[in-house]
């Protein structure tokens, strides 16, 4: 249900709607595959993943893409969290999707005549917060001079967010070599070393970390 999204958290429903639609908030549904967002653009304007998953995505002059974020059911995204120089960004959609769309300024205007509306703002400020340390985790990985050190790293932080030492890769093991920057041949035969040295167990995409 749409309330039960993070950043609906502690609004009811009926004064939810009534914020939303006050906000004249729009919201559409996309396929898998489809571009939900190219150039994002509007820097004032909050895409909500009502339903689905995305990821954004850079592609330098070259051709060669890169995945920056993956947004899941609940996430949000915005050029407000980018820099200006982020190049041309594309939001993809990974599965089918719902997504709501609303602007900054708006909600900022609507805190001084509705009671909802600071509540909505609380929220987006956590999620914000959260995709800061996202961010930070991405930096790290990608700071990392090898191949073999990105991805213990990246093995590493998904141990600790699923509490367990095995877990499924989120990614397909291309756009893993896309979120990691890295070759995927390099990083296959690097998957393939890390295995035989005994540091991991992997069959198809469940991963176990045996150090």
């Amino acid at each position: 249900m749409i309330e039960n999204q993070r950043i609906y958290k502690n609004i009811e429903k009926k004064h939810l709607k009534k914020l939303l639609n006050t906000l004249q908030s729009n919201t559409l549904f996309y396929k898998s595959d489809q571009t939900i967002a190219y150039s994002i653009g509007n820097r004032n304007l909050i895409g909500i993943i009502e339903e689905g998953s995305a990821k954004l995505v850079r592609y330098d002059y070259d051709g060669v893409r890169t995945i920056l974020d993956e947004i899941n059911t609940g996430d949000i995204f915005s050029d407000m969290f980018l820099s200006s120089d982020s190049g041309e960004l594309s939001v993809i959609a990974t599965t089918n999707c719902k997504v709501t769309f609303i602007e900054y300024d708006k909600l900022i205007e609507e805190c001084k005549a509705n009671k909802t509306a600071p509540i909505l703002l609380d929220n987006l400020m956590r999620l914000i917060t959260k995709k800061l340390v996202k961010r930070n985790e991405r930096i790290e990985l990608l700071t990392k001079r090898s191949i073999r050190n990105k991805l213990l790293l990246y093995f590493e932080l998904e141990g600790k967010k699923n509490n367990s030492k095995t877990f499924n890769l989120r990614y397909s093991y291309t756009d893993l070599a896309d979120y990691l920057s890295v070759d995927r041949s390099a990083m296959m035969r690097e998957l393939k070393n890390l295995k035989e040295d005994k540091l991991i167990e992997n069959v198809n995409k469940k991963i176990t970390i045996l150090y």
